[in-house]
């Protein structure tokens, strides 16, 4: 089961996206071409794969799991692009805090 709020990782970009249920993954993602390399993380750190099922946007939980220490680099690439928080102030103690931090 996804825990919710996660965030969607492009594959070849650092921004990421928040998504704090199913409905606004459908709603981000329903225009977006997929690379076989995107993927979405949640909560708990756990990777999902995008994938279309029976005509519908679905994830597919893959095998792997993020540390807090992975999700934090991938948010301090991903502030680095936006160039508005000093990336040495962006610490998380879990994964979740780290995907909340997107949601502001």
């Amino acid at each position: 089961m996804i825990a919710w709020p996660c965030m969607l990782k492009l594959d070849g970009d650092d921004e990421l996206i928040y998504l704090d249920s199913l409905q606004s993954f459908n709603f981000e993602c329903r225009d977006l071409i997929f690379s076989d390399d995107d993927y979405v993380i949640d909560s708990s750190g756990y990777c999902y794969l995008i994938e279309i099922i029976s005509g519908e946007l679905g994830l597919t939980k893959e095998g792997k799991a993020l540390s807090t220490d992975e999700v934090t680099n991938l948010i301090r690439a991903h502030e680095f692009n936006k160039a508005s928080v000093c990336l040495t102030k962006i610490h998380f103690l879990t994964v979740s805090e780290g995907i909340e931090s997107l949601s502001n």
